[in-house]
């Protein structure tokens, strides 16, 4: 992959709670495109480490013997671990206290963002998460950086979790925190990316501004 914007993939990153996920499938979608959720990569490892019982600093010993699988239907989610379906359980509270520090293992990245670039392939492909046009596949058509007020993120994730604000509020805080602070492949806005402020966009609006933006590049 050499060369800005000879790939024919949309990359979406951004922080937590900005919509990301949403969007994305909803761009896949509207193009006819496949759509891979990289986060749900990292999730399904932190998982497997979980169950594995080791700590975060021998979390690529367990990615390596694992078999970790992500689908790139935009119109299903699925996720198996060793052929368990997890797509539920790596959305439980504890993968999601620990997906950073996994996350964080320069061996785990290199891991996965290999098998991340096997599946983006040629291409026609929208992908998500924290580092796609950064680092995963900086040759992407299209780069865009969502992102969100600090205090409508967390009003969103309030909204989806029902908990409290101010404690879902200090949660994403120390997330953007520890994902921009990491050293390997930190939480920042690629070069030649397009950012969109969301806090004021309906989902359907961030959607259709990112098709135009897609629309323009892909012509």
């Amino acid at each position: 992959m050499t060369g800005y914007g000879s790939v024919e993939v949309i990359a979406i990153d951004g922080p937590s709670a900005t919509g990301k996920s949403t969007v994305s499938r909803a761009v896949a979608r509207a193009l006819g495109w496949r759509y891979l959720d990289t986060g749900a990569m990292y999730r399904a490892a932190t998982w497997a480490v979980l169950r594995a019982g080791v700590p975060a600093g021998d979390a690529a010993d367990v990615v390596r013997r694992t078999a970790l699988v992500v689908g790139t239907d935009p119109e299903a989610d699925a996720v198996t671990v060793d052929g368990t379906p997890v797509t539920a359980a790596i959305r439980s509270p504890e993968v999601t206290a620990a997906v950073s520090a996994v996350s964080a293992v320069p061996a785990v990245r290199q891991l996965l963002v290999a098998q991340q670039r096997g599946l983006i392939g040629e291409g026609r492909i929208v992908v998500e998460g924290r580092d796609i046009g950064s680092v995963v596949v900086p040759e992407a058509r299209l780069k865009v950086f969502l992102t969100a007020a600090p205090e409508v993120r967390a009003a969103r994730r309030a909204r989806e979790t029902e908990a409290e604000p101010r404690l879902v509020a200090d949660a994403l805080a120390r997330r953007d925190a520890f994902d921009s602070g990491r050293d390997v492949s930190p939480l920042r806005a690629a070069q030649h990316a397009v950012v969109v402020d969301s806090s004021k966009l309906t989902q359907a609006e961030v959607v259709e501004h990112i098709l135009q933006l897609a629309r323009l590049v892909l012509s």
